[in-house]
Order: structure tokens, then sequence, then C-alpha cells
């Protein structure tokens, strides 16, 4: 630890953790094994780091959020593992008029600038490109990504293996497997490079492709597609996670 580091007493710290100078760590903080706090850093709580985390300079984690209503509540943010959160990221913590927590999952990079409002639920293996934007109560599945300068209304949620372009402005959700694109954000396929990367099966993405097809070019409703993928046999696991994201969705689907 560095001298000219701040740290409340009440903050409980793993003894290999290692906190860069000016860093201000407050009470109610906790971080995990194998932790490296850069320097100029500020963590505020209640906020709890699991292990091996990164955070470069500038970063500020579990700050108070920026919603009008929130009036000093002891709310929190929950960090997984081997997340790397580089310069000048903003981690809030939750409202009391949702969950009351932010929860961040594990293995995320989180490149300099990008924001993640309150209450929001981020899974694991996400990569979030410089300054992509997160509103309040907006999920991400696993192995999303969002490219730089991309931001998500508050309230949608964005599937696994997801992939937003650069720049684009979500305002619906987005369905597991997809790309998304432009102002405002369209659906242009599959992200069938990300899904040949992580290992799926040719049987899997065979599968996919069809229920892609079905749900954005045949003209149905959201419910028709629905009724109509799960009268697919066999069906692989890939296929009910691709159904389970749009019966989930609440405010549109991104077609």
């Amino acid at each position: 630890m560095h001298p000219t580091a701040l740290i409340d007493s009440r903050a409980k710290i793993a003894d290999d953790v290692s906190i860069g100078p000016y860093t201000i760590i407050g009470p109610d903080v906790e971080i995990g094994a194998g932790c490296e706090i850069g320097p100029h850093v500020v963590i505020n709580g209640p906020t709890q780091l699991g292990q091996r985390n990164r955070i470069f300079q500038f970063a500020s984690i579990g700050e108070a959020c920026q919603d009008k209503k929130y009036a000093g509540e002891p709310t929190r943010l929950i960090m997984g593992d081997d997340n790397v959160v580089r310069e000048s990221v903003t981690l809030h913590r939750g409202t009391v008029q949702d969950r009351g927590e932010t929860t961040i999952g594990s293995r995320n990079l989180f490149m300099a600038y990008a924001h993640v409002g309150h209450d929001c639920i981020i899974g694991d293996d996400c990569i979030f490109a410089n300054a992509a934007t997160l509103a309040g109560h907006v999920k991400i599945g696993n192995f999303a990504i969002l490219g730089g300068l991309s931001a998500i209304h508050q309230f949608c949620h964005m599937g696994d293996h997801a992939m937003a372009g650069g720049g684009s402005i979500i305002t619906k959700d987005i369905a597991a497997y997809v790309i998304v694109n432009g102002n405002p954000a369209e659906t242009h396929g599959l992200n069938l490079v990300g899904l040949r990367r992580r290992g799926f099966s040719k049987e899997a993405i065979k599968a996919l492709s069809q229920a892609y097809k079905l749900v954005f070019r045949q003209g149905l409703t959201l419910q028709q597609a629905i009724d109509a993928l799960e009268q697919m046999t066999p069906a692989p696991e890939e296929l009910q996670v691709f159904i389970d994201s749009l019966k989930s969705s609440q405010r549109g689907l991104t077609r």
C-alpha cells in the first residue's frame, strides 16, 4: 500500500492487495485477495470486490448513483473475480427503488471511460469497449460485447453472446446471439464469428440460424415466433437460451 493512499479503517482488504498512490478507499469496502488497485482510484462502499481484479488509474468504483431519487440509502456494488477496469471507468451502486445493488460478474473487461449505471446486472466474460455506457437497471448476459461509444437505455436487456457495434444507440432488448448496430440499433444477423470462436457446434449454429430467420425474417409477431420456435425438435440447449431471451423481453425486441 502506497503511503499516500487514504484507506478507511473500516475497509476490509486482503493482505496481498496492492494499492497505488493517492487512491482513496472508503468504509464498507471489501477487496479480495490478489487485487491490484492503481493510483488515483476511488472506491466507496458498500462495495465488495472479489479476487484478482485489476483497477486502473482514475476509476471510480461503488460511487453513489446519479439517479435524482437517490437520497443516500445504503445500497451496494458487488463484483466477482478477474475483472479488468481500465482508466476513468465509473461503476455506480444501486437504488432502493430497484434491487439496491449493482452486480458485476467475473472476467469482464471495461475499457477506458465505460460507465455502468445503478442497479445493472452484468454477467461473465463481457467486453465493454471505450466509453460504452449503460443507463440504470440494464441487464447484460454472458459473453456480450458492446462497441465503443455505444449506449443502452434504462431497463433494456442484452442476451448472451450478443454484440453491439460501435456507436449503437439501443432502446429495446437484444436477443441472445445476435449482432445489432446503428442509431437506432437494428439487428443484422447472428454473431457467427463469436459463436465459432467459443466452440459452438455446427448443429447448434444451424439451429440458431433457422431460429434467427424465423424471428427476424418471416414477418411474425414475437409471440408467433416464440410459439414456432418451441415446436422445433430436437431443440439444443443453445436454442432454449435464445427462446428465453425473447420471452424475457419487456421493452420490445430490437429487430
